[in-house]
């Protein structure tokens, strides 16, 4: 971003001014009045965007007709000429640009043009200049042109290269919204410096060309096709934001703070963490001791429905009980008792009760693989274990470890 420095420029000028009325004896009232314009002047500066190596440049066509000005007829000398013109705005005044130009052949020579001039253009722009630049270009300007480069005649007996010049001005109309399309009327004078001028600037060497253009601007880095300000911030805006940034400090150094005492939370808790890890060591490290249950017994009831002998799924939890206490010790057996409630015979009773002892059994055997030799299954017949009748259809399950 480019900043125009407003105050340097106006006061470079007013010290001019101020040294010439000191000279005619201006009082020294008039001299302070014309530092503070300066100053106030100096606060209006802007900044500019768009000013990038990438921004503002255009391309354009150039078309129209060039004649000599001295020994012809002026129209009648005319004659057709095209080109193309490459350009970079460096600032709202001033541009660069190259453009090359071939003008239409009328010797006797075969080829289609029998000059070309390529020029190296300074340009500036007088709307700008005189009347400052209000952020977009206006819909008319005019240019001032000039240029230096080189000139070449075609054909055998004419094949020459010269020194060229060109003084001339862009009638400019910027259309569209975004003013991305420029058509200008571009009258100029273009000498010739080479030997036979004497490398001055002599009419007689010279010919008058007016051309008319389309030129097409190029989006820049600020979005646009032209230079733009910036929006510029008061005081205010800047204190406000100043008194933003202090606060956000003291909330940083109020986390700052909370981070401390979190860190020495951890700390504790690591103090105590180390001390249960010591006692938990020196727990692991003391020697176990030994208690001997001699014929220790557990049980487990199995019940089951009137008339049922395979294991309901509410009951596997009982049966699960005992596999899990048998596979973690090895020498552990079970007794398995099958009993059956008063109603119906003595014989159907008797079966049933031994079928529900070999139900338990084969799913300790089938589903927790434990082996057949550490299960003993019986039928009891009726039980009277309990005082309700029905509470004695049950798997009695009895675990024996020496």
């Amino acid at each position: 971003m480019l900043y125009f420095n407003s105050f340097t420029f106006v006061n470079a000028k007013l010290l001019l001014l101020i040294n010439y009325l000191g000279k005619m004896k201006i009082n020294k009232k008039m001299l302070l009045g014309l530092m503070l314009a300066a100053t106030t002047i100096s606060t209006q500066a802007q900044a500019l965007e768009g000013t990038k190596i990438s921004d503002n440049w255009s391309i354009g066509i150039n078309g129209g007709g060039v004649t000599p000005l001295t020994h012809s007829a002026f129209w009648g000398g005319m004659r057709g000429n095209v080109g193309l013109e490459v350009a970079k705005q460096l600032t709202p005044i001033f541009g660069l640009g190259v453009e090359g130009m071939w003008s239409v052949n009328t010797s006797e020579s075969k080829t289609i043009f029998d000059n070309s001039s390529v020029m190296g253009l300074a340009k500036v722009n007088l709307m700008n200049l005189l009347g400052g630049y209000n952020g977009a270009p206006r819909l008319f300007e005019i240019e001032a042109v000039y240029g230096l480069g080189w000139l070449h005649t075609y054909g055998a007996k004419y094949n020459a290269n010269y020194i060229g010049s060109k003084a001339g001005m862009n009638i400019n109309f910027n259309l569209g919204e975004t003013k991305a399309w420029t058509i200008s009327l571009k009258p100029a004078v273009i000498w010739n410096l080479g030997a036979e001028s004497g490398c001055q600037y002599n009419l007689d060497y010279a010919a008058f060309q007016l051309n008319a253009g389309v030129t097409y601007h190029f989006k820049g880095s600020n979005g646009k096709r032209h230079f733009t300000y910036g929006k510029l911030y008061n005081q205010g805006l800047v204190d406000n934001l100043n008194a933003d940034i202090n606060n956000l400090r003291n909330q940083l150094d109020n986390c700052n703070s909370q981070v401390a005492d979190a860190n020495n939370t951890i700390a504790d808790l690591n103090a105590q963490n180390e001390k249960l890890n010591n006692e938990l060591t020196e727990c692991l490290n003391r020697a176990p001791i030994v208690e001997t249950i001699a014929n220790k017994t557990l049980e487990s009831v199995v019940t089951f429905g009137q008339g049922q002998t395979s294991v309901a799924a509410s009951q596997v939890p009982n049966v699960e009980r005992i596999a899990t206490y048998m596979k973690n010790n090895k020498e552990s057996q079970v007794v398995i008792k099958g009993y059956a409630s008063p109603e119906g015979n003595a014989d159907v009773n008797a079966r049933i009760a031994r079928q529900r002892a070999e139900s338990v059994k084969n799913m300790l055997v089938q589903r927790y693989k434990i082996a057949a030799s550490r299960i003993t299954a019986e039928g009891e017949g009726v039980g009277n274990m309990f005082s309700e009748p029905d509470w004695n259809r049950v798997s009695i399950c009895t675990l024996i470890e020496e």
